[in-house]
C-alpha cells in the first residue's frame, strides 16, 4: 500500500497530465474548458442561488475500499474531524438559519467517535439531517448494530450506496460479500421503519455506474431496483439516486490505466446539458472538509479546491461572503452536467 504523500503526489501528477483542473481555454484532450461552456448557457462566472446546504466531510476513515470512491477512503485513512471543528460546524448552523439541510458524509461518517454526540446536537438544533451510510458498517462492529435505531430516534435520513441489484457487479466495485451485508443492513433499516410508507423515515440508495459510462434514466433504473428488491429480498426504500462518476481519485486512476479516460470525457463533454448545469449542487451548498476548511462541493473537496474567497475555514466562516463568491470550476464539473446531470440528491433535470 502506497503512503499517502506517495498516493498524493501521484494523482497531483495524474490531474495535472490529464488537465483535470482548468489553466487554460481547453484542456490537453482538445476538449472546451467548462467555463466556456458556461459561458455559452450564460451561467459565467457560476455564482450561488441560496446556500441551503452544509455538507460536512468528518472522516475519510471507512470499512470499505470501493473502487470509485471519489474520496479515497479506506480503513487505512486517518483523517477526521475533531469534536472542537464539529463545535465550530453547530456554531455556524445556530448563527445561520438558512442552513436548514446538514449533510454528514465520510468516508463513513460513523466512525469518528464524535458522530452520535454531533449528530444529537444537530438534532437539536430542528435541522433537516442526511447521513451517508455504505451499508456494511452496521455490521461490521457490534457498537454499530443500533445504529438503525440511533437514526429512527435522530429523524436521519438515510442515504446508501448499492451499485447494482446483483451481488456480481455490487462486490466487484465494493468487495467481495459486499452485497449480502448491503441487504442484511437493508432488512434491519426496513425493521426499524425505513423505506416503509407513513413513517416518515427515508431511505435512499445510490448508483453509480460500474464502468466508463454514463448512468441511465434515475426513473425507470429506480422502477427496477424496486422490483428486483423487493421480491427477492423483501427490501422496500424510498428514491434511487442516480450519480454519475467524476474523473477523481480511484475512478480517475481506473480510466487512466483502463485506457478510457480520453473517450469518458468525450461523453461527458459531449453530454454536457444547460439545465443540469442552471443546478448544480454547488449553487446552494456548502462543503466542509474533516479539518474545517471550505469547498464548493464535496468534489472539489478531493481535488483541495478551497472557496475562492477570504473566508476559506469554518472558524471565519460568513454566509454574506460565501454567497457573494464565484464558484471554482474545473475539467471535472462535466460530470455533474452531463445528460440529466448529477448531484449528491441525485438526477438534476
Amino acid at each position: 500500500m502506497k503512503s499517502l504523500k506517495a498516493q498524493h503526489h501521484i494523482l497531483s501528477d495524474a490531474y495535472a497530465q490529464v488537465g483535470i483542473i482548468e489553466n487554460g481555454p481547453s484542456d490537453d484532450l482538445g476538449l472546451p474548458a467548462f467555463r466556456e461552456r458556461l459561458g455559452q448557457s450564460g451561467l459565467y462566472p457560476l455564482k450561488p442561488t441560496e446556500i441551503s446546504t452544509f455538507q460536512v466531510n468528518i472522516g475519510k476513515m471507512c470499512n470499505q475500499t470501493c473502487k470509485h470512491c471519489h474520496v479515497d477512503a479506506g480503513p487505512d485513512r486517518k483523517e477526521i474531524m475533531t469534536r472542537e471543528t464539529m463545535q465550530q460546524c453547530l456554531t455556524v448552523l445556530e448563527q445561520n438559519e438558512q442552513l436548514q439541510t446538514v449533510d454528514i458524509t465520510g468516508g463513513a461518517p460513523e466512525m469518528n467517535p464524535a458522530f452520535r454526540w454531533f449528530a444529537s446536537e444537530i438534532f437539536k438544533l430542528n435541522r433537516r439531517i442526511i447521513v451517508r451510510c455504505n451499508l456494511t458498517i452496521i455490521l461490521a462492529n457490534r457498537k454499530y448494530h443500533d445504529l438503525p435505531e440511533f437514526y429512527r430516534a435522530h429523524g436521519i435520513e438515510v442515504v446508501s450506496s448499492l451499485p447494482f441489484y446483483a451481488q456480481d457487479r455490487t462486490d466487484r466495485q465494493r468487495g467481495s460479500g459486499v452485497f449480502d451485508s448491503s441487504i442484511k443492513a437493508l432488512q434491519l433499516l426496513n425493521e426499524a421503519g425505513y423505506g416503509k410508507p407513513g413513517t416518515g423515515l427515508t431511505l435512499d440508495l445510490v448508483y453509480n455506474p460500474a464502468g466508463a459510462f454514463l448512468p441511465p434514466s434515475q426513473a425507470v433504473l429506480e422502477r427496477d431496483y424496486k422490483a428486483v428488491l423487493q421480491q427477492r429480498f423483501g427490501v422496500t426504500f424510498n428514491h434511487l439516486l442516480v450519480i454519475t462518476n467524476l474523473p477523481i481519485s480511484r475512478y480517475l486512476d481506473y480510466l487512466l490505466i483502463s485506457g478510457n479516460y480520453e473517450s469518458y470525457m468525450e461523453k461527458l463533454v459531449n453530454a454536457y446539458n444547460p439545465a443540469a448545469a442552471q443546478n448544480v449542487m454547488c449553487r446552494n451548498t456548502i462543503s466542509v472538509g474533516w479539518d474545517g476548511y471550505l469547498y464548493d462541493c464535496d468534489f472539489n473537496q478531493m481535488l483541495e479546491l478551497q472557496v475562492a474567497c477570504t473566508r476559506k475555514h469554518i472558524r471565519e466562516f460568513d454566509i454574506d461572503v460565501l454567497q457573494s463568491r464565484e464558484i471554482v470550476t474545473g475539467q471535472h464539473c462535466y460530470g455533474c452536467t452531463a445528460g440529466a446531470g448529477s448531484s449528491c440528491g441525485g438526477a438534476l433535470a
